[in-house]
């Protein structure tokens, strides 16, 4: 392969990304399929934010292609990369600079109603953050809806357990069938509920 592969992983808050995020390169591990995982809400975690007409999206573009810079470096052609929104059109354009032009993108928005995400909001959030946490997810939910691109594949992750979840989520990847098929032989993923 000689261009990198991104699977973006978006959804509101308390969807699951980041446990799906694991789960997701347990299972490419245990296929064998040579992966980085980034957070995307590291990459920009800094307060304030940048001054002068810099948007926070900069810095998170900015180590983005730092960090993948470092992967690559050593080898590394897939990325498992986690963040609300980086399933949106708008995002894309972040990939292929920090990436290269050729970056094959695929996007999965995994979905949670307002119930499923409070609940896994209230279990995650122990400070003073609920509530701001619970506004805002709702808030990207809705964002999300409206405009996450025809394309992308949708996972609803209420009441399923995450090894349902990321197995459906690495199916849309097409890698663990890639390096099976030229492999000969490999692992079974486990099946899915369905």
């Amino acid at each position: 392969m000689d261009h990198a592969e991104a699977l973006l992983i978006g959804g509101r808050a308390g969807a699951g990304k980041t446990t799906v995020g694991w789960e997701v390169s347990a299972r490419l591990r245990a296929a064998q399929v040579a992966h980085a995982v980034i957070d995307g809400d590291f990459m920009g975690a800094v307060h304030p934010a940048p001054a002068g007409d810099a948007p926070r999206s900069a810095i998170t573009e900015r180590n983005l292609a730092a960090v993948w810079g470092n992967y690559a470096e050593l080898g590394y052609r897939r990325l498992v990369y986690t963040n609300t929104v980086s399933v949106l059109d708008e995002a894309a354009p972040m990939f292929r600079r920090a990436m290269g032009e050729r970056v094959r993108l695929v996007r999965v928005l995994l979905t949670a109603t307002d119930v499923t995400a409070e609940q896994r909001l209230a279990g995650r959030e122990l400070g003073s953050e609920l509530e701001h946490e619970v506004r805002c997810s709702a808030r990207k939910a809705r964002l999300l809806d409206e405009r996450a691109p025809a394309d992308v594949v949708r996972v609803v992750t209420d009441g399923r357990p995450v090894i349902d979840i990321a197995a459906e989520v690495v199916a849309a990847t097409g890698w663990v069938t890639e390096i099976a098929g030229s492999a000969g032989a490999a692992r079974r993923p486990a099946s899915t509920a369905g």
